[in-house]
């Protein structure tokens, strides 16, 4: 597993975005360790070139932890659930060779914050 590290500063706005370089392998874990963005950050990850949704999330007032996991499909198309009419089987995101993007708004003027992405 290897860890990327970004560390974002916001312009006078309060928005950033940030990137990590590029990599490959399935998105285990995002940690938002709060620095000093203004308590209400709204983050936004994606993946760059698909625009694939990792972590989503507004009013984040402290450091924070999320194992994202998206709905998975049979061969059609429809949603695969646990049982009929039942809750959503969910995987791991996976990104192949591309970077992870990272929105910020709301985050104050010139304020910083850290995001490790963990993947395998």
């Amino acid at each position: 597993m290897k860890r990327y590290k970004v560390t974002v500063t916001t312009a006078a706005d309060g928005t950033a975005t940030a990137y990590t370089p590029r990599l490959s392998g399935e998105v285990h874990a995002v940690h938002y360790v709060k620095t000093d963005f203004a308590d209400g950050v709204d983050f936004t990850i994606t993946s760059e070139a698909t625009g694939q949704g990792i972590w989503t999330d507004t009013n984040i007032n402290a450091s924070e932890v999320v194992q994202p996991r998206v709905p998975t499909h049979d061969q059609t198309g429809a949603a695969l659930l646990y049982a009929a009419g039942g809750t959503a089987v969910a995987d791991r995101i996976a990104v192949a060779n591309d970077r992870i993007k990272i929105e910020v708004a709301q985050g104050g003027d010139t304020k910083v914050g850290t995001f490790h992405i963990l993947v395998n």
